[in-house]
């Protein structure tokens, strides 16, 4: 992996964004058992590569959206940025949720995928592996080459038999090497990312990382009022009544895992919000979140009155990635000031029990 980002050819930001949705993927079908998933679609790959420029087709601060390859334009970005202009055009907001645009045009939602998954077909996919020349498949095997028509991917896509198939089998063990790697390979990811931008764009890279990647692109005060009245007023680590202005915080850190689905916010104080930080929350905070989300009405009636994406399942998943594959001796935040040795089984049998 190493030796693909230091010699791999990225004449677009495309080899990135595959990797970083096969990150998420892994993260987000693993099972119960904690076991991550052996094969994933490309259906599913070009949803999260969608989900991963979303933020990206909002125009910089120099007044444009940012080239992401060497020519004039990349047809991802160009395909996501015509979709968020209609669904922008419909609801005349500036930055709509991609689960709000979801639900406006989802025919229009489904179009814009189905070209994000030929280019990846077409493209990123049968070159991602080439290192320093020479194809090395170490990540995953795909059942087609460059001569594949696209007559025959919209035939898949349309649900009729097809030449076809958009399996991408992972190689043994993959899946669990990006899940054990997950924090590691996410930001050396980002950097890199953000390193092609800042060369194709003739930018200073130190602010653009936070600008392509950081959790503060979506603001979350719509949801911080209704969230802090579900939990009665209180923050959700320490259970005392919220004093001054409370914050919203990511329970599974957004360095892991950027997600600002309602299931993975909850509010907290500014002391404990602050002092927690990216930490890992500690077991007895991961059994309340679970039992939060087995009794999600409330949570699911807000989702919808505010328009805001909703999936515990998803982020359960993730819990499940992350948290079972902690050393036994690992310390968790408890509380301000607080580490506290993980409980596994404590952890296993609340995440066994979820959504």
């Amino acid at each position: 992996m190493l030796a693909l980002l230091d010699q791999g050819a990225f004449t677009a930001t495309y080899k990135y964004a595959v990797l970083l949705g096969l990150l998420d993927l892994c993260l987000e079908n693993t099972a119960r058992t904690g076991a991550p998933p052996t094969s994933v679609t490309t259906r599913q790959l070009a949803g999260k590569v969608v989900e991963l420029y979303w933020p990206h087709v909002v125009p910089h601060p120099i007044g444009a959206v940012l080239r992401q390859t060497t020519n004039r334009r990349a047809s991802i970005v160009t395909d996501i940025e015509a979709f968020r202009a209609a669904v922008e055009a419909r609801t005349r907001h500036p930055l709509p949720l991609l689960g709000r645009a979801r639900t406006v045009d989802p025919a229009g939602y489904e179009r814009c995928v189905a070209r994000v998954e030929w280019t990846l077909i077409r493209y990123p996919l049968l070159l991602l592996q080439k290192v320093g020349g020479e194809e090395v498949r170490f990540l995953y095997e795909v059942g087609w080459d460059a001569s594949v028509s696209e007559a025959a991917v919209q035939r898949s896509q349309r649900g009729e038999v097809s030449s076809f198939a958009n399996a991408i089998l992972l190689k043994p063990r993959v899946g669990e090497y990006l899940v054990q790697l997950n924090g590691l390979l996410r930001p050396l990811i980002h950097r890199q990312w953000a390193a092609k931008v800042a060369r194709l764009n003739d930018l200073e890279e130190a602010k653009l990382e936070e600008f392509l990647f950081g959790a503060k692109r979506v603001a979350l005060t719509a949801v911080r009022g209704p969230l802090l009245a579900l939990q009665a007023g209180r923050c959700f680590y320490c259970g005392h009544a919220v004093s001054g202005t409370p914050e919203v915080d990511h329970f599974l850190p957004w360095s892991r895992y950027p997600d600002n689905a309602l299931d993975n916010l909850v509010v907290a104080d500014r002391a404990c919000n602050n002092d927690k930080r990216d930490f890992l929350a500690a077991s007895a905070h991961v059994q309340a979140w679970v039992r939060r989300s087995r009794d999600g009405d409330g949570f699911a009636q807000l989702a919808a009155e505010l328009d805001w994406e909703y999936r515990p399942e998803r982020s359960v998943s993730v819990a499940r990635a992350i948290y079972l594959r902690l050393p036994a001796d690992v310390r968790l935040w408890s509380a301000i000031g607080q580490f506290v040795r993980a409980d596994p089984r404590a952890v296993a049998s609340a995440l066994a029990a979820a959504a």
